[in-house]
């Protein structure tokens, strides 16, 4: 407590062990710079030139990426909030908080998933009448509104369920799940209980069955006159505005629980679509969200979520709130960004989905130099930093005035009303998509908001509480998770090599660490040129007996060897740290290669293409229905390749090569006598050795599976093909 008697809402530490690091990340350094004047001062005049030189320009990649990667554990922020501060003093001043849920087709991103992440938001512990919930469904489906309408119903019986009994979490799905192995609390909870469970299992076998008929039955249709608006429904490219107010939290006496509290308004959205018009995807969704919620209820915060990360923490928006109306620091904040988590990782993350080292590290590192990207999902924004507001001292909200739109209008009028707001010519001749609302032109239109955010003065921060506050659903496929980095690496280039580049729209308005953080994640795609340089070069020249690395004698050995064994010791500490596994640490390694070799060699040349006018933007969504068998194999920790990939046969082809080197190498040692190849050779052995290791999942998709996630033989005939082709013109034409 200060001298004026200010007591803050929320704490912030410094990582311990800070002079440790940075005297550790200073003689990484040394070795780095001494690596390469290795490099330079050693250049074969013949024999290996072009591969040393090239080895010289990916060493000196590495070693810049590297300093720029420090910038995100150089001052690793923690943030604590304090929840009974905010009630004691604002219980009864708390603002609106409008909370947008996204989904966009039903078939991959099925309803009853983005029902389960609605009533999670729903039953958060607020006052329902200053909470409102929007789902935005860019699919258009009267599948989905069904959904939501079966939800507003059985939110009647689940809300007083998570309050009187303290649930957690909040999604049905999630909670029933888990109750399965846990007891009771009493009689009571177990009466409500079984209860709970027949209401949500007739709900799920409703819109089960509708969907596998694929309509709704006229029957249901005659219930709510809202289905009446898809009568002139075309296709989900081509229809009006559907905007339904399912529950009207304003004044609406019918709007209660089966306890009589009560609800927090639910509003479904479908925006207009025509296919003359470009409907800017995800960030087009959520201007058309901000301009009808503004009429609506209006929240001085808004949330956003996927429709895949229910909400795991109920008090998840008092803790986001302990930031934004801290009287000292509050009015300085633009968006609380919480970490993205996910419930269906296996033990020893198989795909390495978890993003664990990004969570606990990467952006605790950005919060310390001024604040973290704003990643799409589980992120809490004041609602006028949204719409273009510059910051200045004087922009602190009045929480006590109550922004909520009072109207005369009915439910239906409203409606009517607030549908051109969604139209697809509102936006045209305005600054919805530059200067207000979400940014459009970029894959990751997400990046590009909060960067422009933080480039008007804002501050940002992240919150990651024991209690993660969002769990979403991870990739389980290799071709997934390959396809999820594709598109985001390939927007976060663009974005550098785009007028919001954060080398230059970035300079001089945000602090030089946060800049260096952005520009690691933009330049995640041109890391594939130095990786793919390095998978490739040293194993062919292990075939010429051709030495690319000082001799194990030599003194230059030494910087090589320091700089291998520290970041190894050093990155696996570290992913121990952060509650991995030592399996899964090596399967990072292995998804952290493939990413290298595969996603960002597509998204290198599809940005490339895109430059010169040969490609456009496109967002691919993320499947979030999965087949019954993969869904096995990923469970028991396989993983899944059965698809012919363009990508796999890439990865494919780089396995047999390092494959075919390594027995080059072995057979030249047992027939040769060995004859110093230990002594002159040993690093690139090891590295074309540790290839073939890392690579033992793939030798065994493409030659020993039998099960349907194996390698198709196609991929494994082309890719057999090429690694051959490859060793015969080095080896003959070299």
């Amino acid at each position: 407590m200060g001298n004026d008697g200010y007591v803050p809402l929320f704490e912030t530490k410094r990582a311990k062990g800070r002079m440790i690091y940075r005297l550790f990340a200073t003689s990484m350094f040394v070795g780095i710079v001494l690596i390469w004047v290795y490099r330079a001062s050693h250049i074969p005049r013949e024999v290996g030139r072009l591969g040393w030189i090239g080895l010289f320009g990916a060493e000196l990649w590495f070693g810049l990426y590297w300093v720029l990667t420090q910038s995100l554990r150089w001052n690793r922020t923690y943030r604590y909030t304090f929840k009974d501060s905010l009630s004691q003093r604002y219980e009864n001043e708390l603002p609106g908080v409008d909370v947008f849920v996204c989904t966009a087709d039903p078939t991959i991103e099925p309803p009853m998933m983005a029902i389960n992440t609605v009533l999670s938001v729903m039953a958060y512990e607020y006052p329902p009448e200053k909470l409102s919930v929007y789902l935005s469904d860019d699919g258009g489906s009267d599948l989905t509104f069904y959904a939501l309408l079966e939800a507003s119903n059985f939110s009647k019986h689940w809300i007083p369920f998570c309050k009187k009994f303290n649930v957690e979490p909040r999604s049905p799905a999630a909670y029933l799940l888990s109750s399965e192995s846990s007891d009771p609390l009493d009689a009571n909870h177990a009466k409500e209980l079984t209860l709970i469970k027949k209401l949500y299992k007739d709900m799920e076998n409703r819109i089960e069955s509708a969907a596998k008929l694929g309509r709704i039955s006229e029957e249901v249709r005659l219930q709510h006159e809202g289905f009446s608006q898809w009568d002139s429904f075309s296709s989900r490219r081509d229809h009006d505005t559907i905007l339904q107010i399912l529950i009207d939290g304003r004044d609406d006496p019918a709007a209660k629980d089966i306890e009589g509290c009560a609800l927090p308004t639910l509003v479904y959205l479908a925006r207009e679509k025509r296919p003359q018009h470009h409907h800017n995807f995800k960030a087009g969704a959520m201007n058309a969200l901000i301009r009808v919620s503004s009429n609506i209820s209006n929240g001085q915060i808004i949330l956003n979520v996927d429709c895949d990360m229910y909400s795991n923490n109920s008090h998840s928006v008092r803790d986001a709130l302990c930031f934004f109306m801290d009287e000292e620091k509050g009015h300085e904040i633009a968006f609380v960004q919480f970490p993205q988590n996910f419930d269906n990782i296996t033990k020893n993350e198989i795909y390495s989905s978890s993003l664990r080292v990004v969570s606990e590290v990467d952006f605790h590192g950005l919060d310390g130099n001024g604040g973290p990207l704003y990643i799409g999902t589980g992120c809490f924004h004041r609602r006028d930093t949204l719409c273009g507001r510059k910051f200045s001292q004087e922009n602190r909200i009045d929480w006590k005035r109550d922004d909520n739109r009072k109207t005369e209008e009915s439910a239906n009028e409203l409606e009517e009303r607030l549908k051109g707001l969604a139209s697809c010519t509102y936006e045209d001749n305005t600054q919805w998509g530059k200067e207000m609302g979400l940014k459009y032109g970029c894959p990751v239109e997400d990046v590009i908001t909060g960067l422009s955010i933080q480039c008007r003065g804002w501050k940002s921060i992240y919150f990651n509480p024991e209690r993660k506050g969002f769990l979403g659903v991870a990739p389980t496929s290799l071709d997934q998770i390959l396809v999820q980095h594709k598109r985001w690496s390939e927007g976060d280039l663009q974005i550098l090599l785009s007028k919001y580049s954060p080398a230059w729209y970035g300079l001089g308005k945000i602090s030089p660490g946060l800049l260096m953080g952005y520009c690691t994640y933009c330049l995640w795609a041109p890391n594939c040129l130095a990786t793919l340089y390095y998978s490739i070069i040293p194993s062919l020249y292990l075939l010429k007996g051709i030495s690319l690395f000082p001799q194990v004698s030599s003194p230059w050995f030494v910087p090589f060897a320091y700089v291998i064994v520290a970041k190894y010791t050093y990155g696996f500490a570290e992913f121990i740290w952060c509650g991995g596994t030592v399996l899964g640490w090596w399967n990072d390694q292995r998804i952290w290669l493939y990413k290298r070799t595969s996603s960002y060699i597509f998204a290198f040349v599809d940005t490339i293409l895109r430059l010169v006018g040969f490609s456009d933007s496109a967002f691919i969504i993320t499947t979030k229905v999965t087949d019954q068998d993969v869904s096995r194999r990923y469970k028991q920790e396989m993983m899944e390749f059965g698809t012919s990939s363009p990508m796999f046969t890439i990865l494919a082809s780089l396995a047999m090569l390092s494959l075919i080197c390594f027995i080059g190498v072995v057979k030249k040692v047992v027939t040769d006598g060995g004859s110093g190849v230990h002594e002159t050779m040993a690093l690139q052995i090891l590295l074309c050795g540790l290839l073939v290791v890392i690579n033992l999942p793939l030798y065994q998709a493409l030659f020993l599976r039998k099960d349907k996630g194996k390698m198709p033989r196609s991929v494994t005939a082309k890719s057999v093909f090429l690694a051959l082709f490859a060793c015969t013109c080095f080896t003959f034409l070299y």
